[in-house]
């Protein structure tokens, strides 16, 4: 009997090595979610294509996206976990999706440009219709909820009108997902340059907390990471963006609210702060990397869940599909 639960659908490119901006700003937040909703956790490796990949460290990435999860709180036994390419429902709905997308809603896609500048030499057709695939991926499960962090709102919007053009042809087809924002701590900024997102693609290494870096690269970021000239330690985006960065990790982390922080630390130096915030990545990373490398010695246990997580996503997508070509009028609905 299926969940009476709201869905939850989230996914994570494999692409690159995770970061702590990842696991605060999203995974964290999913290993609550999932005692509250119907959730849905993809691989999405489809997706990474969009970019270059080398097949040999693609094939492993996958694998260490999944173990990373996992070992993060993802727990297969209360979240559906699968690669998405392990799903063809998700292909065979976007190519529907993409005769119900304008070229002008992909066009005023803000990623897409931004990604445009940065893979000139290769601005592929995959690339500009990476929304109508994400919107495959979404709708497939008849999501309620979907958790993103504010550079993704413009995805979910689009994927909310294309479900609602669909439906007003069709029917009730679809259901059209919810966008929930984290309150705080959606964004991660990056270490040496706090007015931007910490990125796992960023060139410059030290602007970034990987989950697997050794304790001692953790500590050596953070006592490099930018601050300002002033001496007081409170929480101010704008005229502080680099301490605000490091009290945003330090709450999201032990639990404190800022103001406790501001409190703690009043009379303390930028030393203090920056060795706290290091101490509590590492310790807080430490479980996660010992369960990770563990999951990785075993590729039984990886592909168990692969293989369970595909056969009960084709399950769950399957009537969403055979709904759309019904309505569509194909014959030999998908089953």
């Amino acid at each position: 009997m299926q969940s009476k639960k709201k869905i939850l659908f989230s996914g994570i490119q494999p692409s690159g090595d995770l970061t702590l901006g990842n696991f605060l700003g999203a995974i964290k937040n999913w290993t609550k979610m999932q005692h509250d909703y119907d959730c849905i956790i993809c691989v999405a490796d489809l997706h990474a294509i969009t970019v270059r990949q080398d097949p040999k460290i693609f094939f492993d990435q996958r694998y260490s996206a999944l173990a990373l999860n996992i070992a993060c709180g993802i727990d297969p036994s209360k979240s559906l976990v699968f690669m998405q390419s392990q799903v063809p429902e998700h292909t065979q709905l976007s190519w529907v999706l993409n005769c119900y997308t304008q070229v002008g809603e992909l066009n005023r896609m803000t990623q897409f440009k931004e990604k445009a500048k940065k893979y000139a030499h290769n601005i592929n057709a995959g690339l500009f219709g990476y929304p109508v695939l994400q919107a495959a991926d979404i709708l497939l499960y008849q999501t309620n909820v979907v958790p993103v962090g504010k550079d993704q709102q413009q995805h979910i919007e689009i994927t909310r009108d294309i479900a609602l053009r669909f439906n007003n042809l069709y029917g009730e087809i679809f259901t059209v997902p919810e966008l929930s924002l984290p309150s705080f701590g959606a964004k991660i900024m990056a270490l040496q340059e706090p007015t931007k997102k910490m990125s796992k693609s960023d060139e410059n290494k030290n602007n970034v907390i990987f989950l697997l870096d050794k304790a001692e690269d953790i500590l050596n970021k953070f006592k490099r990471a930018v601050t300002d000239s002033e001496k007081s330690i409170h929480f101010d985006l704008e005229k502080k963006p680099g301490v605000a960065n490091l009290l945003t990790i330090l709450s999201l982390i032990t639990g404190n609210t800022i103001a406790q922080l501001e409190t703690l630390y009043q009379g303390q130096g930028y030393g203090k702060l920056k060795n706290d915030v290091a101490d509590a990545v590492i310790a807080c990373l430490a479980p996660m990397q010992k369960r990770y490398h563990e999951l990785r010695a075993d590729l039984s246990v990886l592909n168990g869940v692969l293989e369970h997580g595909r056969v009960h996503a084709i399950k769950r997508a399957a009537p969403t599909l055979a709904a759309v070509y019904t309505a569509l009028g194909f014959v030999s609905a998908a089953k």
